[in-house]
């Protein structure tokens, strides 16, 4: 039977601030080695003999979402964008659903995109193991062997026996006397949100528990539209869909429900601290990435990306420096972040949604100076990548290209740039930049004027699709 990876990649969690941010959230990052989180997953499951991926992404990360994949050799089967958040058992069931329309009642893998595996060959077992009983129809959860009495994960009861069982119950978040109890009982273990089952099996249970959920999907996918590479479900049917968690909406409730227990060396990386816990560490439980010189210092996270960071007789401390924010936290206080971002978003600050470095489907740009009425950015284009042809009302500007080469419109006008050659765009005026050679075009650019926001742009054409 067919074995097809779903990778869910809708979320925008900032438990992970100041690094994790609404645009770009931690599955995009490489938190835990060389590769992003994504594209680590990914790697994890090639090897299974798997078909290509279904990747089910939120609509604004779409081009980071197929670029890493790219990166890492994968194509997926189907990109399937969600104009809004519905939680995952909506992401799921559009998956199916979408499985099923290629004429086979697939196995489908579901992984969230964000979760740290450090024994890969252990977890390719782990599947291989589950495939039996859900062939047979099982819906199998993988759950995790406690390490600690962990209050931020949710509970699994396993009935007796070995290998793959049935599941008893699902416990909510324990406090710390409960999840205590749980580990001298033995047979509770952490709740993964990995699974493995039948896409029609998984189908059925979804209709005969939430139908309304089920019918807003089919609508959705039904009135999705291919754009580029990406498949864009229904705005309105799958805004009216109900929003709901996998495990509230089918897991427990059915009578299907099965979990494998696993030791994986997993982990959610839901806070700096859980960083800290799988990351390397020094004889004195220090974990730093970046430039960082400690003194006398135990059990520290730092991580910086610029600058050097330095830490003199600190204890259970975590430092993460970015462009535009640091962040310094007790370790055992790190789940505040949270509280931080909310202020942050109250202020109706940039801080909690962008970098300073944003990614563009053509490339990046960094916002390296500003003040009134100027503005200097770094701009990254990618080899063959066009910008839209788009005009400013309230803003010139200045391009001064720093290596490679540059295709300039500039009104009727089109003509290259090389390496220290520069070019004026004046206000009112439709430009487009290109990238035409086979190395990255770097350039700085200044912006001068009465307005530097980037909704000054009117766009004429695009080739991604854009309207704004």
């Amino acid at each position: 039977m067919k074995l097809i990876p779903v990778l869910l990649s809708g979320g925008s969690g900032t438990r992970l601030w100041p690094l994790s941010r609404e645009a770009y959230p931690k599955q995009f990052l490489p938190l835990a080695g060389a590769q992003t989180m994504l594209q680590a997953t990914w790697l994890r499951v090639r090897d299974l003999g798997a078909a290509a991926p279904l990747v089910v992404a939120n609509e604004e990360h779409r081009f980071m979402v197929a670029e890493q994949l790219r990166e890492s050799g994968c194509t997926p089967a189907a990109l399937i964008l969600e104009p809004v958040g519905r939680n995952t058992a909506p992401a799921i069931a559009v998956a199916a659903l979408q499985a099923l329309a290629g004429g086979e009642d697939a196995l489908l893998l579901v992984l969230p995109s964000d979760h740290v595996i450090r024994d890969e060959d252990g977890f390719r077992s782990a599947v291989r193991a589950a495939l039996p009983a859900a062939e047979q129809g099982a819906l199998v959860t993988f759950g995790i062997v406690p390490a600690a009495p962990e209050t931020g994960y949710g509970y699994i009861k396993a009935a007796a026996g070995t290998g793959v069982r049935a599941v008893e119950c699902f416990v909510e978040k324990p406090d710390r006397a409960t999840a205590e109890r749980y580990l001298a009982a033995g047979g509770y273990y952490w709740n993964s949100g990995m699974f493995l089952f039948r896409a029609g099996r998984f189908l059925e249970e979804l209709e005969r528990l939430q139908p309304a959920m089920l019918a807003a999907c089919r609508e959705a996918l039904a009135k999705a539209r291919r754009d580029i590479d990406f498949l864009r479900l229904d705005k309105a049917a799958f805004g009216a869909c109900p929003a709901d968690s996998i495990d509230y909406a089918v897991m427990e409730k059915t009578a299907h429900a099965a979990v494998l227990p696993v030791d994986l060396g997993w982990s959610d990386v839901g806070s700096w601290s859980a960083l800290w816990e799988v990351a390397a560490r020094d004889s004195a439980g220090n974990a730093h990435r970046g430039d960082v010189i400690a003194l006398d210092c135990r059990d520290t996270y730092a991580w910086g990306e610029r600058r050097l960071i330095a830490l003199i007789g600190l204890d259970d401390v975590v430092v993460v420096d970015t462009d535009d924010a640091l962040l310094v936290a007790r370790r055992d206080r790190v789940q505040q972040v949270k509280e931080i971002v909310q202020r942050i978003k109250a202020d109706r600050r940039s801080e909690a949604t962008w970098h300073r470095k944003v990614y563009r489907p053509w490339g990046a740009y960094d916002s390296i100076d500003a003040a009134e009425r100027f503005q200097v950015k770094r701009i990254t284009v990618k080899p063959g990548a066009t910008l839209s042809l788009q005009m400013h009302h309230h803003r010139a500007e200045h391009w001064i290209v720093v290596s490679g080469t540059a295709r300039v419109t500039r009104g009727d006008e089109v003509f290259l740039l090389g390496e220290n050659e520069s070019t004026y765009i004046p206000l009112g005026t439709r430009h487009r930049l290109e990238n035409p050679g086979k190395l990255p075009l770097e350039l700085i650019e200044v912006q001068s004027g009465g307005y530097l926001g980037e909704d000054d742009i009117v766009r004429f054409e695009d080739k991604y699709g854009r309207e704004a």
